[in-house]
């Protein structure tokens, strides 16, 4: 897995990163296979924070 695939789900890549990514992504479909694989990932930790937050109260 490319460390950026991540990065770019996170939404952590600065703006350079994030264009370059970009168009590595128009190219790649090993890349783009991961990226649909991880697409879930930001609501499942959002929803995680949420609960814990909760179990905090």
């Amino acid at each position: 897995m490319h460390e950026e695939v991540a990065a770019y789900v996170l939404g952590v890549l600065d703006e350079e990163d994030l264009e370059a990514f970009e168009r590595h992504l128009d190219g790649c479909a090993r890349c783009q296979q991961e990226l649909k694989d991880l697409a879930e990932v930001p609501g499942a930790l959002d929803e995680l924070k949420r609960q814990s937050s909760h179990v905090d109260d």
